[in-house]
């Protein structure tokens, strides 16, 4: 096989970095450099996607995190996926003349989480104080950095509508009246201001973790919360439904709640531990893939092959089904997790894997479940239409690529964080005044019909397609990895892990491989459509391999080489080594390290 790679795998002992831009990877390692650990590092970075990236993340979004901790020994899950406010109510929703929440705009928007998990995971993993992690943000808001020409791109699609509808956006996206040209060097003061003043606040107190509370609380019980409270309360915008609505988050809903520590869920594959999220995100889908894929002998394959291809994308349909009727906040529904992840199960879903592609939609039936099966196959079936959205999406206004951004971290001392940060879109949800930032659209993942696992119901999560990953070999935390994507997510990191581990591909080499994947499925977000036996693969795999795929029945789309996704990684041998990779698809991410 080619040994080629479009970059060279970082290796080095002190600490190595990945995130989907350049900018947070080169902050991340000076973090290292300064004494910061993985999570200071994190923390860091994740901040600064906020400024550099500010379509697919921003203050206003969410953010679930898989970590190890050396000092702790255990592998945990921060959950700051915030959720569905007191007023977010089917019978709100459904009085507003809605059949699905919207993706864009107010009414969309829940408790916004990822400030709380940053913080979060600052003070119990971290060493640093609150202003050591957002001076970097800072420098970057106020002094201006270089502007993506996706950013500038997805701005200037919106130029009117900005003007007309979301005034607020427009002052603060539209330096000079107009979009930014792409590389100009653009700032925004007012969310410098707002990180200056929670820093400000928090070192009103002595003691590192007691700053830290003091910035969640300025976040979340203090001046941030006052604004986003008063802004709802008269703000009424347009949005995908032709309509303007209000929205009903308040001050009050934020002031309640806090980004939660959880165990993570685990699956064993061939010496491999894969740690993801509960099912109130899709993390789980991986597992399922992975053992459905356990009969097969995916090593036997050929990594860029129609067969490899083909088996692959038929557990992702079969996996993707049964996240639709069974995932969702586990703190209001009961989520068969053990029966999904069963060899039982595993087995019967495996058999019906044929040579040729499968067109149905195909969820498993789980004992004691029948009634949710029935309500939510047959709501699928009306609401599925073709047109799939896999990613968060304003493309009836605007040019639209990508939707998150991901970064993986390890220390020399093998600490290790995944974490796959999004939501707060700039092109999703009109800036709130005087913050410099944009809430989240996250609920329109929820649906409008009573009695499924992803309802909508006040305090309830949606069930995000956030999903970061870690994986221990032989028991020992090895392996960060993740990729933003939207539905996408599962399928990429599924490709690139398997290549991996049965291929012994390194990771620059698996991440540079040909991708696909599935729209088979409804997708999570606004308007919820499905493309019925579709597969997405790039031209990289060759005319006789895509040729072998639509003779298998495969609804192929062939993609331009290296538009597929958008995968980076980190690695810690058994020897201490640390490796990283990130891909060069899209020319921005980025990995660092020595």
């Amino acid at each position: 096989m080619n040994s080629f790679t479009t970059r060279p795998e970082i290796l080095g002992t002190f600490g190595v970095v990945a995130s989907t831009h350049w900018i947070a990877s080169a902050v991340g390692m000076s973090i290292l450099e300064k004494g910061g650990n993985a999570f200071d590092a994190a923390v860091a970075m994740g901040f600064v996607l906020q400024v550099v990236e500010p379509h697919l993340v921003g203050p206003g979004g969410d953010m679930p995190a898989v970590l190890y901790s050396k000092k702790n020994d255990k592998v945990e899950v921060i959950c700051a996926q915030g959720p569905a406010p007191a007023g977010a109510t089917i019978e709100h929703y459904t009085s507003e003349g809605l059949k699905m929440i919207p993706g864009d705009g107010l009414l969309a928007t829940v408790i916004p989480g990822s400030f709380d998990g940053w913080m979060l995971m600052l003070r119990d993993y971290g060493s640093m104080s609150v202003r050591d992690v957002l001076e970097p943000a800072i420098y970057y808001a106020e002094r201006g950095h270089p502007v993506l020409p996706r950013v500038s791109a997805t701005i200037e699609g919106l130029v009117e509508f900005f003007k007309s509808e979301w005034p607020t956006s427009a002052q603060t996206w539209l330096p000079g009246g107009s979009a930014p040209a792409p590389h100009s060097n653009v700032m925004n003061l007012d969310l410098a201001a707002t990180w200056k003043r929670i820093i400000a606040e928090a070192e009103a107190k002595r003691g590192r973790e007691e700053q830290v509370e003091a910035a969640r609380n300025a976040f979340y019980r203090g001046f941030v919360a006052e604004v986003i409270g008063n802004y709802f309360a008269t703000a009424e915008v347009m949005d995908a439904s032709g309509s303007r609505h209000k929205g009903v988050l308040s001050a009050d809903d934020m002031a309640g709640w806090s980004a939660t520590i959880e165990a993570p869920l685990t699956y064993d594959y061939h010496g491999w531990t894969v740690a993801k999220t509960g099912p109130w995100g899709q993390g789980p889908v991986l597992l399922q893939m992975l053992s459905i894929l356990k009969g097969f002998d995916i090593a036997g394959m050929d990594p860029v092959g129609a067969d490899f291809v083909h088996v692959v994308t038929e557990a992702m349909k079969l996996a993707f089904a049964d996240r639709d009727v069974y995932y969702g906040d586990p703190k209001f529904s009961d989520v068969p997790v053990a029966h999904l992840l069963s060899d039982t199960y595993a087995a019967a879903r495996r058999k019906l894997i044929s040579p040729q592609s499968s067109l149905d939609l195909r969820p498993g039936l789980v004992p004691g479940f029948e009634k949710q099966f029935d309500l939510t196959t047959a709501m699928l079936g009306e609401d599925s239409r073709t047109g799939a959205v896999y990613e968060p999406t304003m493309a009836h206004l605007s040019e639209k690529r990508g939707d998150t951004v991901h970064i993986d971290v390890i220390d020399r001392e093998g600490n290790m964080v995944s974490v796959t940060p999004s939501g707060g879109w700039l092109q999703s949800s009109p800036t709130v005044p005087g913050l410099g930032f944009c809430l989240n659209t996250r609920g329109q993942m929820f649906w409008l019909k009573p009695g499924l696992p992803t309802s909508l119901v006040p305090g309830k999560r949606p069930r995000t397609t956030l999903t970061p990953s870690i994986a221990l070999y032989e028991g020992r935390p090895t392996l960060s990895f993740g990729t933003p994507g939207g539905d996408q997510q599962e399928q990429w990191q599924l490709s690139f892990f398997l290549r991996h581990v049965h291929h012994g591909l390194n990771l620059q080499a698996a991440i540079d491989q040909p991708l696909f994947h599935t729209a088979h499925f409804p997708a999570s977000f606004y308007p919820r459509t499905r493309e019925p036996g579709s597969l997405i693969a790039e031209a990289s795999f060759g005319k006789s391999v895509l040729d072998e795929l639509s003779k298998k029945g495969h609804r192929l789309t062939v993609a331009d080489e290296w538009t597929v996704g958008r995968l980076t990684a980190a690695k810690r041998d058994a020897d201490g080594l640390l490796r990283a990779a990130a891909t060069p698809r899209l020319m921005q991410a980025y990995a660092v390290g020595r």
